[in-house]
């Protein structure tokens, strides 16, 4: 599993059947900055999940991807290659909160 700030939404009108009705996040991966492990830094790609959860738009999210994203409830026939997988409330690094739901961002 991997840490993800969802950033936005994709629409797709025309999508394999199976996916109809899906929500799609578009997710920005986080990763633990190695020089201030306090703090994240944005990884370097976006990911397109798909969310069964209801994530928003600035929340962090755990997202997993490959055969493990069809892992998931009601997944297993879907051509997806990411999932989100859970909406994250708290992250704490080396014993300090890093990130809060609801809290005003450190990073």
């Amino acid at each position: 599993m991997f840490l993800a700030r969802v950033i936005g939404s994709v629409v797709s009108t025309k999508k394999d059947d199976a996916m109809s009705g899906r929500k799609l996040l578009l997710l920005r991966p986080v990763l633990i900055d190695e020089e201030k492990p306090a703090s994240f830094r944005p990884g370097q790609n976006t990911i397109v999940a798909v969310d069964g959860l209801g994530a928003g738009i600035g929340e962090m999210v755990l997202f997993c991807q490959g055969s493990s994203a069809r892992m998931g409830a009601g997944m297993k026939s879907l051509p997806v290659d990411a999932a989100v997988v859970g909406i994250v409330d708290t992250v704490d690094v080396l014993g300090a909160k890093i990130y809060c739901s609801g809290e005003k961002d450190k990073d």
